[in-house]
């Protein structure tokens, strides 16, 4: 199994860190799918912020098109083989405050549905032995294809908010095989460094 993976930031702008494993492993709460060393990054404006709080975004669900991220472009953060490709599965409400209390509550039926039912819309890389999965992208949006080799910075799809999501985000992992439900989670850092939780990254199209 390989020791870790070095990254690029699949994006360009301004995100925002969360849960980073730089502060705790499993960064998810959980070792299930492999995700001991994922890592979330949340589009915000120039502000640092994503959508503004309001009293009505805490007392119900909100449309993902309210984040100034939804529909941002996702890019391949390492030259490799697309090794899965889906797109099918729908957008759905933001949720915050009460209504994310709610959501919090189905997530045990998601997980028993699988991998796929908490990716979303997803794309895996293979690259040097390590499998890069992308997730929660946008419905519809995926532009790559399966058995594509892609190069750094290469348009993988959009920002959405599918799969196991409370608002629009790109969720990274690194596996160390296909078979996600039985892989092995691989570490991961992004430029060298990896950034830790509440940090706002600005990058560049590589």
């Amino acid at each position: 199994m390989a020791a870790s993976i070095d990254l690029e930031y699949p994006f360009a702008g301004r995100w925002l860190v969360q849960n980073s494993p730089a502060n705790r492993v499993p960064s998810h709460g959980t070792t299930l799918f492999a995700t001991s060393y994922a890592i979330d990054f949340v589009p915000v404006g120039d502000s640092g912020r994503t959508a503004p709080v309001t009293f009505g975004s805490l007392v119900r669900p909100e449309p993902p098109e309210k984040f100034p991220g939804f529909g941002r472009p996702i890019l391949a953060p390492v030259e490799g083989v697309v090794v899965a490709a889906h797109d099918a599965e729908a957008d759905h409400a933001a949720y915050r405050g009460l209504p994310s209390i709610s959501y919090a509550l189905t997530q045990r039926r998601r997980a028993a549905a699988g991998w796929v039912a908490l990716a979303g819309n997803h794309v895996l890389i293979e690259s040097r032995g390590v499998v890069v999965a992308l997730c929660h992208l946008q419905h519809s949006t995926v532009e790559v294809r399966l058995g594509q080799r892609v190069l750094v910075g290469d348009l993988l799809g959009r920002c959405g908010n599918s799969g196991n999501s409370t608002e629009p985000h790109v969720h990274v992992q690194a596996i160390d095989n296909r078979d996600v439900e039985h892989a092995n989670a691989v570490p991961l850092t992004f430029r060298g460094p990896l950034p830790r939780n509440g940090e706002v990254i600005t990058a560049h199209e590589p």
